[in-house]
């Protein structure tokens, strides 16, 4: 069942390229996307039940991996509903700016389509890789196959975000292989490879400087592919430019693979009780990265890059979380969860709301419960939620890293932690608040707007799942969060 995941969106993606009719790969896309969340699902279900997928010695599932997989299953699963219905109605013609012949101009929707097919199959690699050298190709097959998604528009800001989260995020990378190398260094004596069970296994014995080298190196690349400051510079042009359900992906599902590279290695050093080491790091730039989140949403002015900082406001607090260690850890996880739920639900929300008003620009949209009210609803319901009101999962995990930050001695950042989420909420809430209930001029010419339910359905669907997940967690749920955060603090 391993190979059938992995295998499963490699070969879709390949099909994409060479069908002849939209219609066909939309199709191909839907049903890829259905049976790998059946896949998903089933190997969760067996993991549950005490039989789990055995895999290989290069692609394997723990329950780390297996939490992850079933959040990218879930989110592309939606996006392939929603997809469908974007491509319908997308008017594929470049603008005036638009470059043609980059990324085989002449079939947009099948570069699309087919990019996007293996842009899961990188990412599902992710997730199974066993080895730290197969982890880092996988993480940088994210980055070259999701390229062309955020290029679709073919216009000189896509072509300049596109170029930018190339280079940003190769150099970090780059970084990340020299991680792997100060890794291997490490482990040469004691005769440890990159494999993970290898690397757990004989954490006790690698030589400890070479590994805290490893660590910075490996945090500062990945780092940089999730999105945490001072290396987040890519994020908020790739997550603006990009149609709207590309970049649910990328700050639903790929930031968390680079998650999960961060959290490979850290298990190993706590292994190595390390532990303290690791977890300075990642609350020092858990802290800086809610601190630059902050002060940019003040003052944002376009509502997809509020959005984008928005994930970096969450990719801090679940570095936060991971810093804490113990229920913290717990908390991160969560918080991963959540934060992919209803920021994939924001953002295709907010796909929505550009095709009603034909503008990014907060300032410039109001009265949009008058204009598009299930539209508005939903964009406001998404608001509460990812600012962490009650109940929703967002509110119980910022709930979790504060008590363990108190719990822990730490009541400076305790309260530095609240003073800086009343600032992000104070912030997103003028801008939500104009955008749904201001005046809204009249304009001259323009026609009554037909919401498209096709595209609000998966909107309001991951963000009902959000709150769920809030009032109750399932057991089975609640299982595979504990053995995943058991996973990420190398006591499993």
């Amino acid at each position: 069942m391993t190979t059938a995941v992995l295998l499963l969106p490699l070969i879709s993606g390949l099909l994409a390229f060479v069908l002849r009719d939209d219609a066909s790969r939309r199709s191909l896309l839907l049903w890829t996307a259905r049976a790998h969340s059946t896949l998903a699902a089933l190997l969760v279900f067996f993991w549950l039940s005490g039989q789990p997928e055995a895999g290989g010695a290069w692609f394997a599932f723990d329950p780390l991996g297996l939490f992850f997989l079933a959040i990218t299953s879930l989110l592309f699963l939606g996006a392939s509903h929603y997809a469908a219905r974007y491509l319908d109605s997308e008017k594929r013609s470049p603008g005036e700016d638009a470059e043609p012949g980059f990324f085989f101009s002449n079939a947009p929707e099948a570069v699309f389509t087919g990019s996007l097919l293996l842009f899961l199959a990188a990412m599902t690699a992710v997730t199974a890789s066993r080895h730290m050298g197969l982890l880092w190709a996988s993480v940088e097959a994210t980055t070259l196959l999701s390229a062309p998604l955020i290029y679709f528009h073919r216009h000189k800001r896509s072509l300049e975000a596109t170029w930018k989260y190339l280079l940003i995020c190769s150099v970090g990378i780059a970084l990340a292989l020299v991680g792997n190398l100060f890794l291997g260094a490490a482990g040469v004596k004691a005769g440890v490879g990159l494999d993970l069970p290898s690397l757990l296994s004989g954490a006790p014995l690698l030589e400890r400087q070479l590994l805290k080298a490893a660590f910075l190196f490996v945090f500062v690349g990945y780092g940089t592919k999730m999105g945490l400051a001072p290396f987040h510079t890519w994020l908020p042009d790739a997550h603006s430019e990009s149609p709207a359900v590309v970049s649910a992906l990328l700050s639903g599902a790929l930031l968390n693979c680079a998650l999960l590279g961060i959290l490979r290695v850290s298990a190993v050093c706590a292994r190595a009780g390390l532990a303290d080491f690791t977890g300075g790091i990642l609350l020092l730039f858990g802290v800086l990265s809610l601190l630059t989140a902050a002060l940019f949403i003040l003052g944002q002015r376009d509502y997809k890059r509020l959005l984008a900082y928005s994930s970096i406001e969450h990719m801090g607090m679940i570095s936060l979380g991971a810093g804490l260690g113990g229920p913290g850890l717990f908390a991160a996880l969560l918080g991963a969860l959540s934060h992919s739920l209803s920021k994939a639900g924001l953002f295709f929300t907010s796909g929505v709301v550009l095709e009603a008003e034909r503008t990014k620009q907060i300032p410039e949209v109001k009265g949009l419960l008058h204009r598009a009210p299930l539209t508005a609803s939903i964009w406001l319901a998404g608001f509460l939620i990812i600012t962490g009101m009650p109940p929703s999962g967002v509110f119980l995990y910022k709930f979790m890293i504060l008590r363990q930050a108190a719990a822990s001695g730490r009541y400076w950042l305790a309260g530095l932690f609240l003073f800086l989420l009343v600032i992000v909420f104070a912030g997103m809430a003028r801008a939500f608040i104009s955008m749904v209930f201001g005046e809204r001029p009249e304009k001259p010419g323009e026609k009554p707007f037909r919401e498209p339910r096709g595209m609000l359905a998966p909107a309001a669907l991951f963000l009902f799942l959000a709150v769920l997940i809030g009032l109750w967690l399932p057991g089975w749920l609640d299982s595979l969060l504990k053995a995943a955060a058991a996973n990420a603090a190398g006591t499993l």
